[in-house]
């Protein structure tokens, strides 16, 4: 056992956290859930009785550009007092930035919580553990920005060669080689320009909306979401409009 779990900690609540960074991680990705989900059993073997498995944030990314709420609810638990340790399979899937990361790890501190990870059990209160962690959290981190760089410039590579392609709004299209033009669909053109023309008319975008959903007129969209992008005629909504 290890001495840093205390009898004191283990009457707490054991916190086990799962993320994975993109829906296609959450999908084709199956033996890292198992290994995540795997921690509860490790928990209880450790000794804490009352274990929370928090995994609203399995597609999520740690880079702190969009809201989690697995990790919100994580740091509310840990708020309360009630929470002897958090467990995770590794540091980066707790968060990959630094700010989310040392929150956490001084409120741990505070309350007395440890960190538990594949390496070994972490106490934010001792010298040498606070270091390890910083050097966890900061690796994590860095990773995060060599593959955003690395990403970038790819991007500008092929934008250098002329390769570079990105999903265009209704009315554009990439013609064979390579180049962002008007799509040649006269109906779609037309489409387009009577919007235009309609907004000039009533001056508002609800207003315009409302004129085309009354007169039953249906716009090209391209539903959102993952697979083929395919053109479809409906009545449009306000971000229709809008956009």
């Amino acid at each position: 056992m290890n001495p840093k779990l205390t009898n004191e900690r283990l009457k707490r609540r054991a916190i086990v956290y799962l993320r994975q960074s993109s829906p296609e991680q959450v999908f084709h990705n199956q033996e890292s859930q198992r290994r995540q989900y795997g921690l509860a059993d490790q928990a209880r073997d450790l000794g804490f009785r009352d274990v929370l498995v928090i995994d609203e944030d399995l597609g999520r990314t740690g880079s702190g550009l969009v809201q989690r709420r697995g990790f919100q609810r994580l740091v509310a638990e840990v708020c309360t007092g009630e929470v002897g340790a958090v467990f995770c399979i590794e540091a980066s899937r707790l968060a990959r930035n630094g700010r989310d990361w040392h929150h956490l790890i001084w409120m741990c501190g505070l309350v007395g919580a440890v960190l538990v990870d594949f390496d070994g059990v972490y106490d934010p209160n001792l010298v040498n553990d606070r270091l390890l962690l910083g050097m966890k959290g900061e690796m994590a981190a860095f990773e995060l920005s060599l593959l955003r760089q690395r990403s970038l410039e790819a991007i500008r590579q092929k934008a250098r060669r002329g390769e570079l392609q990105f999903y265009l709004p209704v009315g554009f299209c990439w013609s064979e080689n390579g180049k962002m033009e008007m799509d040649p669909d006269r109906r779609i053109q037309d489409s387009i320009d009577l919007v235009f023309n309609k907004f000039t008319e009533l001056g508002s975008v609800r207003q315009v909306t409302l004129w085309f959903r009354r007169e039953k007129i249906a716009l090209p969209a391209v539903p959102s979401g993952r697979g083929e992008r395919r053109l479809v005629w409906k009545l449009p909504l306000y971000h229709t409009i809008w956009a």
